[in-house]
């Protein structure tokens, strides 16, 4: 992509109003990295977008499609990007040239919450600041292999990544999963010497007349042969412990050619660079937004602009009975978490008072909700936010309610407004982005270098379809069948793909009554 052919600093005009507003973010508490805005055209802010907010990407055809949809959404006037910010020091953002004065205050306002919690937040600290650079070194590297091995092969293989870049362990970056292994670490067992004394069994200290008495003969052989057995089971299985983090499982032990792990371990650095953003999508989106409003109707917001911010602001905090806005569902249990704080609405007496009465006057004037709501924006993602915060007064507020969908109507119908049902089903769309959970379990199945995965079920089936795709391209990286443990019309089974054919067994019935076939991959 080249900006070259045109001026994408900012307008004189423009200049001054950013530094106005960055004055009053920070004047708020807000902290963030130097921010770098740019003026583009909508052409090339939709072509920023589909490349993830990134102007120089490898090239993909997915990207292709994403620009497509951008641009005639834009064309057709059904969709408009107003923001585009990215998690880097210094932060970049883009603003699109045709939009009004009044829409430029309110992009930078809403800019400047984003840094604020790229910055703060805790489930971004993993992040490197420094994506600009690695995304241009990665598309560099790319089109290298473009280069050296071919366009065709190159995309195919790239295909079957990213079609697998969801098998990840988000929390992988928090959590200790593995044992850390010293390369000055000289002993026996860091160092694999000598096997046959660490499958024998400790031999207690005792007298010569007492040696068989202590150590008897038969017990020391049957451990000894038990170590053994052990040592060998390891060694056939492995990893020895379940895996999440599948892409890494196939970087470190898949047979690929140098390239090919290259290529996927870019997948995967980039899918725990952008996992964040999906995990905190209501807590963001709400952040930034809770602060342009504040900067906009307390400072910036001329008497002139009123009505055409109000019908902008309104637009994008507009909800459906279809499906939650992120934008409404973050701004406005923020302001409920700030309101509550401030007033005393929370604690044990709060919780314990039965009288309606007294709590619709309560109001204990702590002022504390300004300190929690910038608590909240650090230690907190969608998951804990909602777990935390969400109360049956905020849902019965505004209106939240369970759907399901019903086979004999063929419709979405609601389920229930119950406060618990409610929240369980808002958490549970929330959990790992409504994506199954996926683990590797054995490198060696059944002795033959065969992959065996499992789903842990959650109540939803596997789109079988989908799963037999995802199945195909595991098999193509791993070079050997692939099977995938799971749960089916509430029985056991197993997905399998040998490289040609699909095949699902029902586990504990035979082979000839419970093994269905697929028609044969292409």
């Amino acid at each position: 992509m080249n900006l070259g052919f045109y001026n994408t600093n900012l307008p004189p005009h423009l200049r001054v109003l950013k530094d106005e507003i960055e004055g009053y973010a920070r004047d708020f508490g807000l902290d963030f990295y130097e921010t770098i805005f740019e003026v583009v055209d909508a052409d090339d802010l939709n072509e920023i977008a589909a490349y993830g907010g990134f102007p120089t990407r490898y090239p993909h055809w997915s990207f292709g499609m994403q620009y497509e949809e951008l641009k005639k959404g834009y064309e057709y006037g059904l969709s408009k990007i107003y923001e585009m910010v990215i998690n880097n020091d210094p932060c970049y953002a883009y603003l699109m040239r045709c939009n009004h004065t009044v829409d430029q205050k309110l992009v930078m306002a809403h800019v400047y919450g984003h840094c604020d919690f790229f910055k703060n937040n805790a489930y971004f600290g993993h992040t490197t600041r420094k994506m600009m650079d690695e995304i241009a070194n990665h598309a560099a590297r790319i089109r290298h292999f473009v280069e050296r091995f071919g366009e065709d092969e190159v995309e195919a293989f790239m295909d079957r990544c990213m079609s697998i870049d969801d098998l990840i362990d988000i929390h992988s970056v928090a959590i200790k999963r593995r044992d850390d292994h010293s390369k000055y670490d000289f002993s026996r067992q860091a160092t694999g010497d000598d096997p046959a004394e660490e499958n024998t069994a400790p031999r207690f200290k005792a007298k010569p007349y007492m040696a068989d008495y202590i150590n008897p003969r038969r017990a020391l052989k049957a451990e000894d042969d038990e170590n053994k057995r052990a040592t060998t089971a390891r060694a056939a299985r492995f990893p020895e412990h379940p895996e999440k983090d599948v892409l890494l499982f196939l970087i470190e032990h898949a047979p690929m050619k140098n390239w090919q792990r290259d290529m996927l371990s870019i997948i995967r650095d980039e899918a725990y660079y952008f996992y964040p953003q999906a995990q905190t999508k209501i807590l963001n989106e709400g952040w930034a937004s809770f602060w342009h409003s504040t900067i906009m109707t307390q400072k910036v917001l001329d008497p002139s602009e009123v009505i055409d911010y109000a019908d902008h602001h309104s637009g994008t905090m507009a909800t459906s009975s279809r499906r939650l806005n992120p934008y409404k569902v973050g701004i406005e249990l923020l302001r409920d978490v700030e309101r509550r704080w401030n007033m005393g609405q929370f604690g044990p007496e709060w919780e314990n008072c039965t009288d309606m009465e007294e709590k619709r006057r309560w109001d204990k004037k702590l002022g504390l909700g300004r300190q929690k709501i910038f608590e909240v924006r650090k230690i907190h993602s969608d998951i804990t936010f909602i777990d935390t915060f969400l109360t049956p007064e905020f849902c019965k507020e505004y209106n939240l309610f369970s759907f399901n969908y019903q086979d004999p109507t063929k419709n979405y119908v609601i389920e229930s407004r119950e406060f618990q049902k409610v929240k369980q089903r808002l958490l549970f769309s929330l959990t790992n982005f409504g994506k199954p959970w996926i683990y590797v379990l054995d490198g060696n199945h059944r002795n033959r270098g065969e992959l065996l995965l499992r789903h842990e079920h959650q109540g939803v089936d596997l789109k079988v379809d989908e799963a037999r795709d995802v199945l195909a391209n595991l098999q193509y990286i791993w070079s050997r069948p692939v099977h995938l443990e799971t749960i089916s019309d509430g029985q056991p089974a197993v997905l399998s793909f040998d490289g040609s054919e699909h095949t699902q067994q029902i586990i504990g019935g035979t082979d000839d009554a419970n093994r269905k076939s697929a028609p044969k991959a292409k």
